[in-house]
């Protein structure tokens, strides 16, 4: 992103510690009971409205170096979230999206926080996100827009080995992005300080709460500059959501282009089975049909998620695992070969239920029921991205 050597000390393999929160290493705490009803759903996909951009990016008062790699990554017309945020934000004023995934809220952050840290070298930012793998995202896209602007970062999440993190901290970095839990750790560590700190990001913030993350968030904001810009972005604005805005932020400006729930442009279904053989061939029956694609298939464990994917591979489909027992590393090769579709079936605990953006995913197969009703909306959310349909199947016993 901007000092590329910043991270490049953390990219090897880590630690296998937790996603996020602790594993429940024991029995899997008891589920919610969800009607089987509520599985099944028609898509009703909404008509997409043309948006007519007030501005494009050349009208923003911003550094010539992020106008260039705008330009060069052939971003002229900002995306709606972009529009109305990105002046608001360069103004200084706290923000707040309420957006979808993949409306393309993470410039709409990114951009105004590099061009303040560009123009005030006394500025000092930090972006939560829900999970590693959304994290990463928006280091990416850090990168993208903030190459060669000389702004240091550091990158701090779990499944990493924590002695790189610690390397870079001594850098003093300008720009922290991370996930809760390893960023507390860091505070608690005396490894980290947020004294200085007047830009905070929270990204879907209702999912970090989802994941109970309230306390590691409070206690973080808490570390930072009292007086600062604030960004939140999330899909849903519940009055948990509401409550972390108003303790920590000072009259934000709300923007909405929210365009209807996740799951509407999602035809949802139900798959009856009477026993475990049954099971794994009606899976396989729906693998192998010409419209299913690219696919997630949920499980519970880390143990069944390996086993179902074996099975599948032996079965003959391009499948892999993706779970909280694999390391970052691990975890990020999997994720690219399921974007560049050298693997079609992702076998997948709730793990990529959160934070996962890959727009052509054609199936969300729930092989196990998930914990909770906020769980299934999650996870079906990763298909029906981009104006498509996606399809959701829930396997229930009968």
């Amino acid at each position: 992103m901007y000092q590329k050597q910043s991270y490049r000390s953390s990219r090897g393999s880590g630690s296998r510690s937790s996603y996020g929160r602790p594993q429940n290493r024991g029995r899997q705490p008891k589920k919610d009971y969800i009607n089987p009803s509520k599985f099944i759903q028609r898509a009703k996909p909404t008509a997409a409205t043309e948006y007519t951009p007030q501005h494009s990016f050349g009208d923003f008062a911003l550094n010539s170096i992020i106008s260039r790699n705008l330009l060069a990554m052939g971003l002229d017309s900002p995306m709606p979230i972009q529009d109305q945020a990105i002046p608001f934000g360069l103004e200084g004023k706290d923000v707040v999206g309420v957006a979808n995934t993949g409306t393309g809220k993470t410039a709409a952050f990114v951009i105004p926080v590099l061009n303040k840290l560009m123009s005030d070298r006394q500025s000092k930012a930090i972006i939560l996100a829900p999970t590693r793998e959304l994290a990463e995202q928006i280091e990416q896209q850090c990168r993208l827009i903030g190459k060669g602007s000389g702004v240091g970062g550091a990158f701090l999440i779990g499944g990493m080995s924590i002695g790189p993190q610690l390397k870079e901290l001594r850098y003093n970095p300008r720009m922290i992005i991370g996930t809760p839990g390893r960023i507390k750790d860091h505070l608690e560590r005396g490894s980290l300080s947020l004294v200085d700190c007047n830009m905070v990001v929270l990204d879907e913030v209702d999912r970090m709460l989802d994941m109970g993350f309230v306390h590691d968030i409070t206690k973080i904001l808490g570390h930072a500059k009292s007086d600062r810009q604030s960004f939140y972005f999330t899909a849903t604005l519940d009055f948990r959501v509401k409550k972390i805005i108003e303790s920590f932020s000072r009259d934000p400006v709300y923007i909405s282009v929210k365009s209807g729930d996740t799951s509407d442009s999602v035809e949802q279904n139900v798959i009856n089975f009477s026993d475990s053989g049954h099971k794994i061939d009606k899976l396989h029956d729906i693998l192998t049909q010409q419209t299913t694609t690219k696919t997630i298939v949920f499980d519970d464990t880390h143990r069944s998620v390996e086993k179902l994917s074996k099975e599948l591979i032996a079965r003959g489909f391009q499948a892999d695992s993706i779970h909280g027992g694999k390391s970052q590393s691990q975890r990020q090769r999997v994720l690219k070969k399921f974007k560049d579709s050298e693997v079609t079936v992702l076998v997948a605990t709730d793990v990529a239920a959160r934070g996962l953006d890959v727009p052509d995913i054609s199936h969300v197969i729930n092989y196990s029921l998930p914990q909770s009703y906020d769980d299934y909306v999650h996870r079906i959310g990763r298909t029906g991205r981009a104006g498509k349909v996606g399809h959701a199947l829930t396997f229930v016993e009968q």
